[in-house]
């Protein structure tokens, strides 16, 4: 299935959202505050994704995807990333067939090629155990930039038109098809937790139109009350797309 860009025409619009993207920021600060080791946040944090990946498929929300390591996270202490691909591991083995009985397809997005081979191995796996799940898309970004997704799309673009041997037809739709999130509609809703108000290179083509929501909670303590707190906020909003006021 394809998707038409929200700048070419009006979305369908729904009291929930079709896709949710959330960056999951605040594990490191909210375990600085409790005297804690950083990475005790990222272990708490896990916890917040099963609750909100739960939250989510009971709403019947469609697509869920999180931002969880971004192409700039490389520069965090090497102790720490290295903690974040560990648990990354752990928690695909221990979650993969919770997902898969719940009717729940993964997805991980982004430039897999700086992980190592076992890792890849995992996610290739946990991808196919699921693949056939239509009740939710989760979509884990990892190692994930907007600017990485639109770049690579312009050279499949390239490289597809070399392979023609014709010029391309460069258009929203012809673009966005090399997306890496081709496959799932634009976010209907942004979340972002832990007090920053930026989208730090996460989803820089698809957030044209998205509602952004900005939370001070800590990411460990985000729950199924801070979820429907963010769909409120929601619900509340009128979206145009550049239409008037009704």
């Amino acid at each position: 299935m394809s998707y038409t860009s929200s700048t070419v025409c009006v979305p369908e619009v729904g009291a929930v959202p079709r896709h949710i993207a959330i960056i999951m920021d605040g594990n490191g600060r909210w375990a600085t505050q409790r005297k804690l080791p950083r990475v005790a946040g990222h272990t708490k944090g896990v916890e917040a994704v099963r609750t909100t990946v739960e939250g989510c498929a009971r709403r019947g929300v469609g697509y869920l995807t999180l931002f969880a390591f971004s192409s700039e996270n490389w520069r965090r202490p090497r102790d720490e990333v290295s903690f974040l691909m560990r648990l990354f591991a752990s928690t695909l083995e221990r979650e993969t067939t919770r997902l898969e009985k719940n009717g729940i397809r993964l997805r991980v997005v982004g430039d897999l090629s700086m992980f190592d081979a076992s890792l890849r191995t995992l996610i290739q796996r946990a991808e196919a155990k699921t693949a056939h799940n239509l009740r939710m898309t989760l979509t884990v970004a990892a190692n994930y930039g907007g600017r990485w997704d639109i770049l690579q799309a312009a050279r499949q673009l390239v490289e597809q038109t070399a392979a023609d041997g014709r010029p391309a037809l460069v258009d929203e739709a012809s673009f966005a098809q090399h997306l890496a999130f081709a496959y799932a509609p634009e976010p209907d809703l942004f979340i972002r937790t832990g007090g920053e108000r930026r989208i730090s290179n996460f989803l820089l083509w698809h957030l044209a139109y998205t509602e952004l929501y900005f939370t001070d909670t800590f990411w460990p303590d985000f729950d199924d009350a801070a979820l429907e707190a963010a769909l409120a906020s929601y619900r509340a909003r009128e979206r145009r797309f550049g239409r008037a006021t009704a």
